[in-house]
């Protein structure tokens, strides 16, 4: 079989998975099909990248000195599945354009696994020491909780959970809100506009949740969905489903300025770009001046 052709079914195998969720108005005969088109698919691709990605846990920059520690969890993209080599992870990437930034050295601990769901977030943070506290945690996570009809609401009380754990340990949040599905080209009408509707339904709800609870939210839909769209074959790695290492880059590169905003480098309220919203201030108590 082909790149092209199993690039196929890996992209119907994942946006098929919604139809249980978002397509309640099909008729019986057509979810089945669309159910065992899914089945099919995933038997005969298995995982063509597997499930390791490169390790870039490092310190990245070291002459720099003065490290700051970047915290990666979430799911395969967190991981940084489809790079060939760590540098090109989403990890490595922005732990290369911290460093370049703000002359300082960057500590990189990787704690995203993939296959992820929100409700593995815990688990991660579990598995942490129980005294590190990163500077700035970046999450990505939600792909695969439309894949596998996780309800909204579960999928984002998990994530709310987890950005209050990390608060809690000093570390600032950054949320890379879940993909659009809909850029998956070669998945056919309707499952590509049911996969479009349901990952941006929860995009929708984790950045609501993310700024209320004190992170940053960063809509990847919105800041790197037109380049996956427009130049898919650069952007997507073998499976067209995860990134290439020129979509890590601009993945990273779209992400930082809430990084950067997060870890106090400029005032997120006076002005960040487009798709990328910063904490909701704390409310204010009774009695104290606005």
């Amino acid at each position: 079989m082909d790149r092209s052709a199993r690039g196929r079914l890996v992209a119907v195998a994942a946006v098929a998975g919604v139809v249980g969720a978002a397509g309640g108005g099909l008729g019986y005969a057509a979810r089945e099909l669309l159910h065992r088109q899914a089945e099919t698919a995933r038997r005969i691709i298995g995982k063509p990248l597997g499930e390791q990605a490169p390790d870039a846990d490092r310190v990245w920059k070291p002459s720099y000195g003065n490290p700051v520690d970047l915290l990666l969890l979430g799911d395969s993209i967190a991981a940084g599945l489809g790079a060939d080599i760590r540098k090109e992870t989403l990890g490595g990437r922005l732990s290369k354009a911290l460093a370049k930034t703000l002359h300082r050295s960057v500590r990189l601990r990787t704690g995203a696994v993939v296959g992820s769901e929100s409700s593995m977030l815990a688990g991660q943070i579990d598995a942490l020491p129980s005294d590190y506290a990163a500077d700035v945690a970046v999450i990505v996570v939600g792909g695969n909780d439309v894949t596998h009809r996780v309800p909204v609401t579960d999928s984002v009380k998990h994530l709310e959970e987890a950005i209050a754990r990390l608060r809690e340990r000093g570390t600032a949040v950054v949320v890379g809100t879940c993909p659009d599905l809909g850029a998956l080209r070669p998945v056919p009408q309707p499952l590509r506009a049911l996969g479009s509707r349901a990952s941006r339904q929860l995009a929708a709800a984790q950045a609501a949740a993310a700024v209320r609870s004190g992170a940053h939210a960063v809509s990847l839909a919105e800041v790197v969905g037109p380049f996956f769209i427009t130049n898919p074959d650069e952007m997507f790695s073998l499976d067209r489903f995860h990134p290439s290492a020129l979509g890590y880059k601009r993945t990273a590169k779209a992400m930082l300025p809430s990084v950067l905003a997060a870890l106090g480098e400029h005032d997120a309220h006076q002005g960040l770009p487009f798709g990328h919203l910063p904490p909701e201030p704390p409310p204010v108590p009774p009695g104290d001046p606005a």
